[in-house]
């Protein structure tokens, strides 16, 4: 791996679209990862919009590293799941339509045993993969919510190429997880979320801190992505910063640094 491809989430920048997209090139970013929810609505990109924007993108040297789509529940929740399905689809098109083959969004809450709702999360999530493979974008769910190993059994319990995986340290890290299972999941990983945190085991739950300042041993989680053949980005996600532009300017050029 030659050098990182590094990007950044649009959303902690704390700016209007266009002026997010101008300071994201001035930092050095590669890419950026835009909200499908907060930001750009998947049904407003569309003929002159998506025009623009492409448009946009390519004066400032800027590819579309993911499309971010978040919601309230899980895919093991039937509360308003079709919806919830429909908008991930949405997600996926714009995805492609801006050149990028990632959605970002938790999974849910993986049940513990087999039960009807684990029944269907994985249905849900096998028929998001057969539109995946058709429209050539996939929903890469996110880590933080449970352990390594419990996402990565989940993922290899539906049919190969489904889902990949959002690998986010930082937020392994503050609920209390660690990142031992890396290698038998990074396969999976299709973009980094690069955020750091601190452990509390007294609490119970950890803090975000600078990147590169907590727990995350990102050289070490570049060398093993590395042997796996990681083609993706690590896109910088830092939330709540009081200086938005200093802060991720700051993570971007660690991460070049690598």
């Amino acid at each position: 791996m030659p050098g990182l491809r590094v990007g950044v989430q649009l959303s902690g920048l704390k700016l209007p679209f266009k002026q997010a997209l101008h300071a994201a090139a001035r930092m050095g970013a590669e890419a950026v990862e835009i909200d499908a929810r907060n930001e750009i609505r998947p049904t407003d990109l569309v003929g002159t919009a998506l025009r623009q924007v492409r448009k946009l993108l390519e004066d400032l040297n800027l590819r579309v590293a993911s499309v971010r789509y978040p919601t309230r529940r899980g895919y093991e929740c039937e509360e308003e799941l079709e919806r919830r399905i429909e908008g991930t689809k949405q997600a996926m098109k714009m995805a492609y339509d801006l050149g990028a083959n990632v959605v970002v969004n938790h999974v849910g809450a993986i049940p513990d045993e087999d039960c009807a709702s684990l029944q269907i999360m994985r249905t849900v999530l096998s028929d998001l993969g057969v539109y995946s493979q058709r429209i050539g974008a996939f929903l890469a769910c996110e880590t933080g919510a449970e352990p390594l190993s419990k996402l990565r059994g989940l993922i290899e319990s539906i049919p190969d190429g489904s889902v990949g995986v959002t690998l986010n340290p930082g937020n392994l890290l503050v609920n209390g997880f660690d990142l031992d299972d890396l290698p038998a999941i990074a396969k999976h990983v299709m973009l980094v979320h690069a955020k750091d945190g601190v452990r509390d085991r007294s609490r119970g739950r950890g803090t975000e801190v600078e990147l590169g300042r907590g727990m995350a041993e990102f050289p070490e989680i570049v060398a093993v992505l590395e042997e796996f053949h990681f083609p993706g980005y690590f896109v910088v996600e830092k939330d709540g910063a009081r200086n938005p532009i200093e802060d991720i300017s700051l993570a971007v050029q660690f991460l070049k640094n690598i």
